[in-house]
């Protein structure tokens, strides 16, 4: 969510990032709006100010001038006030109108972010890693999980349905050796760990800018509580009404939560196997900072280095994708998603997003910190997929497979995995 002050101001601005992500959106039909809601709140305010000064000489009638009547004035407060309960029945009726409306305000793309129709026109940045050659027919992950028992699909079908699946044996220990591997290599650099909620409030999803675009892709419960898609969502809330100390600046969180999406309009894309689940795990990488463009494209490329170090440290090779307009989200400034190789399908598919948002989140939760001039800002805010779990264990399998059939445990998980250095 944008101020509305800064978007009366710059209505050419919202009609130019509107036009960019492809977002239909007219920001004159907002400014109408805001003007009845203005003009309906200085109405009601006027009423208020006459009322008040109508009860003053009705319990002060030595205040009562020749021109007024007790009973006179009683009979102004009372269609004074039935005139105010009307307009604060419009009043609510605007403001739902207007509030629905900011929500679907689109931010200000950066210069940098390419303008672009489609993920077609997202730009490569830059590739790491040797694609690996295979001396041997390449399997892919499924057919590694059955020949292993690492994973069971038939059996995780019959339990949960459509996309499915049990991780078992070395596959489960890989899993979570990549949650403990990842969780101390970001405490390491400053990130401190958190365990955050996936059933959530419909309000830290509309803070966090997951809806109202977003909902055919939640689960939602019948007690109106969803299922979130990412621990950003929760962990985004975690400050939400607060006001931080600017002393305390940046906050650098890790968050570990299992996730849950319906893929809505994705039943005909990987359908098998563990690339697109509906239950999976990731640790996520938030940073709340100071409302400074500086910083936060400064903290934008550590969360992607962080992340970058990561895969490389798991010797995964992938490549970084600059997004364009049209394939970043509503709120977002700018975004990078790394994708990670696939020998089995001879491409790169995405394993991680890097985004941040300026204050477009932290207006909608209300997160704010006190400038050194004592002026009351709204925090910048960050994330960055750390690791999601199972669709990296896809590229772990299937890069580091051998021409016997056995499987190379990445040397940085060893240590996690109890002493096992080669899956047979």
């Amino acid at each position: 969510m944008l101020d509305i002050k800064f978007i009366r101001e710059h209505k050419d601005f919202i009609k130019e990032a509107a036009r960019k992500k492809r977002i239909s959106f007219d920001v004159e039909s907002l400014v109408e709006v805001d003007d009845k809601r203005k003009a309906i709140l200085t109405s009601i305010e006027t009423k208020k100010a006459e009322q008040n000064k109508y009860s003053l000489f009705v319990a002060n009638p030595q205040h009562l001038g020749s021109n007024y009547q007790k009973e006179e004035l009683i009979q102004k407060m009372t269609v004074l006030k039935n005139e105010m309960k009307v307009e604060e029945e419009q009043l609510t009726e605007v403001i739902k109108t207007w509030h629905d409306l900011m929500l679907q305000v689109p931010n200000i793309p950066d210069m940098s972010v390419p303008e672009g129709d489609s993920e077609n026109d997202n730009q490569e940045i830059r590739t790491w890693g040797e694609i690996p050659t295979f001396s041997f027919p390449v399997k892919n992950h499924i057919e590694i999980c059955e020949e292993h028992d690492l994973a069971d699909f038939e059996r995780g079908t019959k339990i949960s349905g459509f996309r499915g699946y049990v991780l078992k044996n070395a596959g489960a220990q890989l899993e979570m050796a990549l949650w403990q591997y990842t969780m101390n290599f970001l405490i390491n650099r400053g990130y401190s760990p958190m365990m955050v909620p996936s059933l959530v409030k419909r309000e830290t999803l509309l803070g966090s800018g997951y809806l109202p675009q977003g909902e055919e892709d939640l689960y939602k419960t019948q007690d109106d509580q969803y299922f979130a898609g990412t621990g950003e969502v929760a962990t985004m809330s975690y400050y939400s009404g607060e006001v931080l100390d600017k002393k305390d600046l940046p906050k650098r969180m890790a968050a570990f939560s299992p996730c849950f999406r319906r893929e809505a309009g994705s039943h005909s894309k990987d359908t098998k196997g563990l690339i697109r689940v509906h239950e999976f795990f990731k640790v996520e990488q938030v940073i709340l900072c100071e409302a400074s463009h500086e910083l936060s494209v400064n903290f934008h490329e550590e969360l992607l280095k962080n992340t970058e170090d990561l895969m490389q440290s798991l010797e995964i090779p992938y490549r970084v994708i600059l997004m364009c307009t049209a394939d970043i989200g509503l709120g977002h400034v700018k975004k990078y998603d790394i994708e990670a190789w696939v020998p089995s399908q001879n491409t790169y598919r995405e394993t991680h997003s890097a985004s941040y948002f300026h204050d477009f989140q932290t207006r909608r939760l209300n997160i704010r910190y006190k400038d050194d001039d004592g002026k009351l800002r709204f925090a910048h805010s960050l994330n960055n997929t750390a690791i999601a779990t199972p669709r990296v264990l896809v590229n772990i399998l299937e890069n580091n497979q051998q021409e016997d059939g056995s499987i190379v445990v990445p040397k940085v998980l060893v240590p996690f995995m109890n002493g096992i250095e080669i899956i047979k």
